[in-house]
């Protein structure tokens, strides 16, 4: 008698998982999700974003220019040109967030990839702060982790927004007491954000003396890592089905 054949069924993999998860959140919570070219222009990725030619930011990204470098041509280093997109695109009030792979010109490493997956939010309208941001991420985060959590902000700089803070998390894992997740302190560095920059909203047609908003980015890969107590970020793009078929 011939033995059946088993056949497996398909697994989502551990980003599109973390994809359809934030998106579902951010969704319940009235955000747009936005969409752009991964394959970028140099005045999206950097001019509009309050970082031109010469500007010492450029460093902060790695990037991949494609040839002939002149043609001013890049793969995306951030999903911030989509906001900008978006926002010639449409007038204020909005909500959206814009998940997408990027690439930065990096070694890779248990923490660095070449490429990755970022998610990057922004909010325009009239008399927004930081505190509507600062809520909006509580929020997320208690849904995402599945546990209370507490920010804090750090001042920190990025050319397009004015003031930039980085995101701490209290550990969600050890709810402060600390714990191997958050190296013994209590808190997760988890994003950088701030209050979009007058230059910006100006590059992108938007009215800066009447409208204001916040923006926030982070590694999508970085969340899994924390979630699931991945060590290695490599992991997740080796295509070893040993290791999807966990989550």
């Amino acid at each position: 008698m011939e033995t059946p054949k088993v056949t497996t069924k398909g697994h989502i993999h551990p980003l599109s998982q973390m994809l359809e998860e934030i998106t579902a959140i951010f969704f319940a919570m009235g955000f747009t999700v936005a969409e752009g070219p991964e394959v970028e222009t140099e005045h999206y990725n950097f001019d509009t974003l309050n970082i031109p030619e010469h500007h010492p930011a450029r460093d902060m990204w790695d990037t991949f220019w494609l040839k002939p470098q002149n043609a001013g041509k890049l793969l995306r280093t951030h999903t911030s040109p989509v906001q900008v997109r978006f926002m010639e695109a449409n007038k204020p009030p909005l909500a959206i967030i814009a998940p997408g792979k990027v690439y930065r010109h990096e070694a890779t490493d248990a923490t660095h990839e070449a490429q990755f997956y970022q998610l990057e939010g922004l909010m325009i309208g009239e008399n927004i702060s930081l505190a509507h941001m600062k809520g909006v991420l509580e929020r997320f985060f208690e849904k995402f982790f599945g546990s209370k959590v507490v920010l804090r902000l750090r001042p920190s700089y990025f050319p397009f927004v004015e003031p930039g803070v980085e995101v701490d998390m209290s550990c969600f894992k050890c709810q402060g007491g600390g714990c191997s997740v958050c190296k013994q302190t209590g808190w997760i560095e988890i994003m950088g954000a701030g209050m979009v920059h007058p230059k910006v909203l100006t590059a992108a047609g938007v009215d800066a003396t009447k409208f204001q908003g916040f923006a926030f980015g982070a590694g999508i890969d970085r969340f899994a890592m924390l979630k699931y107590g991945i060590d290695d970020v490599r992991l997740l793009y080796s295509g070893d089905m040993r290791f999807v078929t966990q989550f």
